[in-house]
Order: structure tokens, then sequence, then C-alpha cells
């Protein structure tokens, strides 16, 4: 499973000391979804960071799958990120002049990937997602909810164990959200271990657990 420990994150900002987690603990079960529910500020992104070794706590043990993540050096860090785990940014972060195909190929490539291996995998993932006609079209082609999907077919191409999602219906209108989270809730189901941090109310319809964060500190709902 995923367990933090008494996390503590503190930044610097205008020369004073932001608290964006104040001793956070939490578990989630494999193949779980896990919601991270707060207002912007809350410190749900910066939990998610820390997860995902993007940026290290000042104190607390963050454990995902028996690795000790908080004791990874950077680069052993970014090796275990390739191989274990998914992102799924609120921006989606496509590359406007890939197609879709080709977005989804990018965590393919970086681990070293040959063409003839990446390109079904990719297909696959997009028709996952319902997007397998799409492939050829690029992001400035496809609605929000459509590169969501294709971000999210990006994410999980690799076949992550984790998938650490930011935001996914900040941009999106309501029945759109609610086919996204839906979407999350299926990958949940097949054996993904999902943890979306949302302030998004109906992601808590889709949730094993929700974890809700104000001003740095975590309770379960």
């Amino acid at each position: 499973m995923i367990s933090v420990e008494a996390v503590h994150r503190t930044y610097q900002r205008n020369g004073a000391d932001v608290h964006a987690l104040r001793g956070v603990a939490l578990e989630a079960a494999p193949a779980s979804l896990t919601a991270l529910f707060g207002k912007s500020g809350s410190g749900k992104t910066s939990l998610l960071t820390c997860i995902g070794t993007l940026d290290q706590p000042d104190r607390g043990r963050i454990e995902v799958f028996g690795t000790a993540v908080t004791e990874l050096s950077p680069e052993h860090a970014a090796r275990w990120r390739r191989q274990n785990l998914g992102f799924m940014y609120q921006a989606h972060a496509l590359l406007p002049w890939l197609n879709a195909r080709q977005n989804v190929e990018v965590p393919l490539r970086l681990n070293g990937e040959a063409r003839r291996e990446r390109r079904p995998k990719a297909s696959a993932a997009l028709e996952m997602v319902g997007l397998g006609e799409w492939s050829a079209h690029y992001p400035d082609e496809l609605s929000g909810g459509q590169q969501q999907r294709v971000a999210i077919a990006r994410a999980t191409v690799a076949e992550p164990e984790v998938l650490l999602v930011d935001e996914p219906t900040a941009a999106l209108d309501q029945a759109t959200g609610a086919e996204v989270l839906a979407l999350l809730r299926r990958l949940a189901d097949g054996g993904t271990t999902v943890l979306v941090a949302t302030h998004d109310e109906s992601a808590k319809g889709f949730a094993d657990q929700v974890i809700e964060l104000r001003d740095g500190v975590a309770r379960a709902v």
C-alpha cells in the first residue's frame, strides 16, 4: 500500500514560511481510488508531489509498495518514477506539435522503448480511453475532455502501479468531468492505485476513501 507518516513540508514565499503540509498521515490500499479533497492552497498538490518524489518533505516518511521513497537519492527517485508512477497534470501538459498517439508515446520513449513497440501500446491506451479514432489529431483539434483523456492514456501507457492525478475536472463541464472520474474509477478497478487531488465534490462518489486537507492537515471523511 501507500503509507504517508507524519509528513511536513514548508516553503518560503515572500520571506515568510508557508506550511503546506503539517504532519500528514494516510494509507491508500492497492487498486483503490483515494480522493485528496480540499480548496486551493490546502496542501493536496504538495502531498501528491511528495508521494511522487518530485519534491521532498522536510520530515516524515512515505512508503509506496515497499519502497521508502523519502530515502531515495535524486537519481534513484527519477528511475523509480519512470518505472512505477504515472502523472496526470491539471493543465494536460500535452505537447502541441505531437498528435495524440505521439503524446501518449512520450513516457515509452523516455524509457527507451523502440518505435515498433511504442506505437501499438499507445494505440491500445487511446482505445482504452475511447479515443482510438482520434490518434492522429493534435491537441488543438481536441476538446478539453478529449485532451484530458489523452493525458490519462499517456499517464497509464507504461502500466504504472500508481497514478497521481491533479485536478482532473477543474476545466471541464460537469458531464465531461463525470466521464473522466468514471474512467479513473475503472482504472482503479483494473488494478491501478489512483490518488486524485481535487476540489470537485462529485469526485467523492467515485472514491474508495476521501481524505480532506485543510491548511496542510489531513483527516479522513
